[in-house]
């Protein structure tokens, strides 16, 4: 069954249910209720495995995995991060609070950000390892709060100018007009103002943009950072990142995933013949994979309602949806699905799956043959594990689903479905 390819390494059928990790579904949104999220461990830690051999064997021991919080957050992935040894990029205080709590060390934790606020430089300089500087005027507000200490790195956000192929504009950041970053000109200048002021610049990053499967189009921008780099009069010791954004596959129609040894194998060729073509020397080289590294491990478990039938469209009614998942309105994001139960079934009927909220845009996905559903069936969407929860609200209420991660004979909850009373925390009466 070709769908079974988008779910976790650990997914079976056993008596014709789904189980990951030996857990079966069903009894597990029994116990937990739903919306319910789970991650599978096992598929975690092999895609890490994967970026750090494909990285070894391509560049050697000076470069590292940094992983992009933005994708999913809390204590435990931040704690898992370190298990691995990895970089946690933080965007602002809020991620540098989740880090701390994790007891993330400093020099492991790298601030991002478009328009940091003063909170968040203050968070970074007093929490952080590395600073990724995003525009001039951020630049000046760090020297009204720096004091000046050796671990601290500072590196300077370029904009390429050029894009990588995704599957919508609002996830490509890297063309001339996008808000992130400085031109050549302004990082040149930003150089200029960092010696001046004694500011420890040590690296430069760019993004290009976010779910790309070819990774030619990140040549031309690592040859431009690198003029830039030689420019700037990096030596010895020097940080590069060229971003992430590695593409998965979300639908059966996209299989299979894109393969992380070719994606890791083109940048660090373009790095190694780039630095030797300017006679620089090798920077330490990050990459900043977060959707890959988690999408595919988390799976969204959901509860049926109604089924409607439109003319020619069937639509079935689930518990969850843009609350949790909000990136098919945002972006007309594409998924798949499978029954929890009865998971062989012949996929005789064409059906579109929407939530429960007010709006026309709270649809999962659209046209999808399906085995015949009714009312309390589950189903288990795959490839859930990034940029749902991060971007996850409480729109109509909705309150954020519980969290499991699991591992063989282990369901470990470590995140809490929110309760009613979380919903009226922040509130003060009139």
């Amino acid at each position: 069954m070709k769908q079974l390819d988008l779910f976790p390494i650990t997914t079976k059928i056993e008596n014709n249910e789904l189980t990951i990790a030996g857990h079966n579904l069903r009894e597990l949104a029994e116990e937990y209720k739903t919306p319910l999220y789970v991650y599978d461990r096992a598929t975690l830690d092999s895609t890490v495995a994967s970026y750090k051999h494909a990285l070894a064997s391509s560049y050697g021991t000076h470069a590292s995995v940094t992983y992009a919080g933005k994708a999913f957050l809390c204590t435990a992935i931040a704690q898992w991060t370190q298990l691995h040894g990895l970089t946690l990029d933080c965007t602002g205080e809020g991620e540098i609070h989740i880090a701390l709590n994790a007891k993330v060390k400093p020099k492991n934790i790298l601030v991002h950000g478009v328009n940091k606020s003063d909170a968040d430089l203050k968070s970074a300089i007093k929490h952080a390892g590395t600073i990724v500087v995003d525009n001039l005027s951020e630049l000046e507000r760090i020297t009204q709060l720096f004091t000046i200490h050796s671990s601290l790195n500072i590196w300077l956000r370029l904009l390429p100018g050029v894009t990588v192929s995704t599957h919508h504009a609002h996830t490509q950041t890297g063309h001339h007009e996008s808000k992130f970053g400085m031109t050549h000109e302004e990082i040149l200048e930003a150089t200029k103002f960092c010696k001046e002021n004694n500011l420890p610049l040590n690296g430069i990053h760019f993004h290009q943009g976010s779910n790309f499967r070819d990774p030619e189009p990140l040549i031309p921008a690592i040859e431009l950072a690198l003029d830039t780099a030689k420019e700037i009069g990096f030596e010895n010791e020097w940080h590069f990142c060229p971003g992430g954004g590695w593409g998965v596959a979300y639908h059966e129609d996209e299989l299979p995933h894109p393969s992380i040894e070719h994606y890791v194998k083109g940048v660090c060729e373009a790095v190694i013949e780039g630095c030797e073509k300017r006679k620089l020397s090798l920077p330490h080289l990050h990459l900043e994979p977060g959707r890959s590294l988690v999408a595919r491990a988390g799976v969204a478990i959901y509860r049926l309602g109604a089924v409607k039938k439109r003319e020619n469209k069937t639509w079935v009614l689930v518990d969850g949806g843009m609350a949790d998942n909000p990136r098919y309105a945002m972006y007309g994001a594409r998924y798949s699905c499978l029954a929890v139960a009865g998971v062989t079934e012949e996929r005789s009927e064409v059906i579109s799956v929407a939530g429960p909220y007010c709006e026309s845009g709270d649809v999962i996905f659209e046209d999808l043959p399906m085995s015949k559903l009714k009312t309390n069936d589950l189903i288990a969407v795959p490839v859930s594990g990034a940029y749902h929860l991060s971007m996850a609200s409480n729109y109509n209420g909705a309150r954020k689903p519980a969290v499991l991660m699991l591992e063989e004979g282990k369901a470990k909850l470590i995140q809490k479905r929110e309760s009613l009373d979380d919903l009226i925390k922040r509130d003060l009466s009139l």
